[in-house]
């Protein structure tokens, strides 16, 4: 009996893909990153995602760095600034709390926050992140200049914080480096090494909390009191 053949599917049939755009490029590019990592987040595994080829992509998004930090901008998303430009405490604090926040959404994505040292995010949300630090910091009376270059120096702190945490935590036998580390300062000795064996209980004591937010504390407390060279007397 011969075999009739297969009515082909006609292209005109299929369901139309929904629209490319760089939104759902990033949309998408965040889905990866909370079940498979940064690692994963490439053009070709986007492409795949979306049914499309790399090269469409890039009409988009320029390159990968591009795209990490637009995902990096997503993220931001999750703080909630209106709470630190309203909430309560002096400025002081809310500015802390803020940062200290920053530093723990990046701890949630250790990959991020390593590329984050690099990334140069340019979204709504970043900029929204240092809308909300500028204001805090005028409310405090730091003057604009230095507040201008300390966004800079305080998420920076923030940044490497969380980095260094991530790379910490990935390296094999972290901990035991660390129990090596207290236990050398701990022996060490009043004769030669006479101030390091006077604050030996300090040195790696707190919390890991505590320690944020007073590192925090000590950067603004320099940037409401340190002149910008060549812009200030005072």
């Amino acid at each position: 009996m011969t075999e009739k053949p297969r009515n082909p599917v006609s292209r005109r049939e299929r369901p139309a893909k929904p629209a490319l755009t760089r939104e759902a490029i990033v949309a998408v590019a965040l889905a990866v990153l909370r079940s498979d990592g940064l690692e994963k987040v490439t053009m070709r595994r986007l492409a795949q995602e979306l049914d499309t080829g790399p090269a469409s992509l890039y009409v988009y998004v320029r390159n990968t760095a591009e795209l990490h930090a637009a995902v990096l901008d997503e993220v931001l998303g999750e703080l909630d600034v209106a709470v630190a430009r309203t909430g309560d405490g002096d400025w002081q604090t809310r500015l802390e709390r803020l940062l200290v926040s920053y530093t723990v959404l990046l701890f949630g994505h250790p990959a991020l926050a390593r590329s984050a040292l690099v990334a140069r995010p340019s979204g709504p949300h970043y900029l929204d992140l240092l809308e909300t630090l500028l204001t805090l910091l005028a409310e405090g009376g730091v003057p604009d200049g230095r507040a201008a270059w300390g966004v800079d120096v305080l998420l920076q702190f923030g940044t490497a914080t969380a980095a260094e945490q991530a790379a910490r935590h990935a390296a094999p036998g972290a901990d035991g480096e660390l129990d090596a580390l207290a236990a050398a300062v701990q022996a060490s000795s009043a004769q030669t090494r006479p101030r390091l064996a006077a604050v030996a209980d300090d040195v790696l004591s707190g919390t890991p909390e505590d320690r944020l937010a007073w590192g925090f504390r000590v950067l603004l407390t320099g940037v409401a009191r340190t002149a910008r060279p060549g812009q200030e007397t005072g």
